[in-house]
């Protein structure tokens, strides 16, 4: 039975070229997931911002009908203190 040999400087060529080869495509891989990863943080970025703003009216907004719904209950509070002092006094009146 014949052996075949192999040529070491053939095989170390192309374990050099198929090394060179890899690190090429990492080195794509890597990029293009470093520009994904960019390009997904910048939009969400971006997106936060906007909502931020409208967040912002929002409260703004919330806090001016929270402060105008506090004054129409203090108002109503003391319109029926009123009517109930006023509805003693004419009880006061009529069973004195």
């Amino acid at each position: 039975m014949t052996t075949r040999k192999i040529s070491t400087v053939k095989f170390t060529e192309k374990i050099k070229t198929i090394l060179k080869t890899a690190k090429t495509s990492v080195t794509k891989a890597n990029e293009y997931a470093l520009n994904t990863t960019e390009e997904a943080i910048t939009e969400t970025i971006s997106v936060a911002s906007e909502w931020q703003q409208v967040v912002d009216k929002a409260l703004k907004g919330g806090v001016k009908l929270l402060a105008n719904q506090q004054n129409i209950i203090f108002d109503t509070l003391e319109s029926y203190k009123n009517h109930f002092v006023s509805g003693k006094k004419r009880l006061g009146k009529i069973f004195a």
